[in-house]
């Protein structure tokens, strides 16, 4: 029939193919403590590829998570996770490798390939699951997480105290989170204020009232609430961090030398920006082999170079030290993680100044006989 158009009859002549659809994948589970203490609120849910961390999830107050791995979504990491890591691509080369076509539904999901998901919580080691060769249909609840003390970790980033915190001290406490989460500090800090009134030992309370005085910038009463906090519970890091953070900022350098030696005694293995700020205030009161000293060990956790700052700082203590070959290869490598840094052309400064130290010490033993 004219201007009619003739379907193919034979279906293998036809030439549309269904499109790639990118299939979702929901993931469900639950995190414990392997001695039986609740698991706290807010421990971060982290997807590991090929060495490559993203996080993605939080736990609830039980303990419970859920991701979604269909999109590059992330969360704000905390302290133990690499920011670096935030932005690499699921372990595949392409659209290409994608097993996500309709006709290829019952296959392992390949871009779970050499995937695994692990729970974060200083001083604690996590269980893996692997998700290697997971099936699209496959069910969804991947089971529990178990969290394992580390035996050379005393402190903790929960307190046990704030765990025996009646049932009023502990509403005051949730009402004054939900405020913060709004940023409404000031009601924040009367349900904080509240919470420790009625539990003078809630070091929780007391770091998070710390919180609400630094947001509304009452440094004076930050450091109370902190100090309060660990009066309550010594083990307690969390406001050991924030005080560090304090007194950097009024280069209180004694302080910090005192604070964080504390904090490290307590966890040696997590903080890696606390070696940093140790290795800070102990180059500016003048201990150069102390300084070295932390410098290199949070060199050594910083796997991930989350804190490329380490290998500038050593360098500057390495030069002081006169060692300038070993300066000069801790800077350049510092300008190569970081070549975009605020302080890049001061960094190079100091490097041409370092080889030229470096030249006229040669210069002063002569040649090698």
């Amino acid at each position: 029939m004219p201007g009619t158009t003739r379907l193919p009859t034979d279906p293998t002549q036809q030439s549309t193919q269904f499109p790639d659809l990118e299939r979702p994948i929901f993931l469900s589970g639950k995190v414990l403590l392997d001695d039986g203490t609740p698991a706290p609120t807010n421990i971060v849910i982290l997807r590991v590829c090929g060495g490559a961390t993203r996080p993605l999830a939080y736990t609830d107050s039980k303990g419970n998570f859920g991701v979604d791995l269909s999109h590059n979504t992330n969360v704000m990491p905390d302290a133990s996770v690499s920011s670096a890591d935030q932005f690499e691509p699921w372990n595949s080369s392409g659209p290409s490798n994608r097993s996500n076509t309709l006709g290829s539904n019952r296959g392992p999901d390949q871009r779970l390939s050499g995937c695994e998901l692990r729970a974060s919580l200083p001083g604690y080691r996590s269980d893996s699951i692997e998700l290697t060769g997971r099936r699209f249909m496959d069910n969804p609840d991947i089971g529990t997480i178990v969290l394992h003390r580390l035996s050379n970790v005393e402190g903790s980033t929960i307190s046990a105290i704030s765990l025996r915190a009646p049932k009023d001290a502990r509403k005051a406490y949730e009402k004054g989170l939900g405020a913060s989460g709004k940023k409404k500090w000031g009601e924040a800090q009367a349900h904080f204020e509240q919470a420790v009134a009625l539990y003078p030992q809630y070091a929780d309370a007391w770091y998070e009232l710390g919180m609400t005085f630094q947001e509304q910038n009452n440094t004076d009463q930050a450091r109370k609430a902190f100090g309060k906090a660990l009066e309550a519970d010594s083990k307690f890091l969390k406001p050991y961090r924030q005080m560090t953070a304090l007194a950097v900022r009024e280069k209180k350098w004694e302080e910090v030398d005192q604070i964080t030696g504390r904090l490290l005694r307590l966890d040696p293995v997590d903080f890696p920006d606390a070696y940093f700020f140790s290795s800070v205030a102990r180059f500016n009161l003048g201990s150069m082999d102390g300084a070295e000293q932390s410098a290199r060990e949070g060199m050594r956790l910083d796997s991930n170079h989350r804190i490329p700052r380490l290998e500038h700082l050593l360098g500057l203590i390495l030069a002081d030290k006169r060692d300038y070959a070993g300066a000069a290869q801790m800077i350049r490598s510092y300008l190569q993680r970081e070549p975009n840094a605020s302080n890049v052309d001061e960094v190079r400064k100091q490097l041409d100044e370092i080889d030229r130290l470096a030249g006229k010490a040669a210069a002063q033993v002569g040649p090698t006989p």
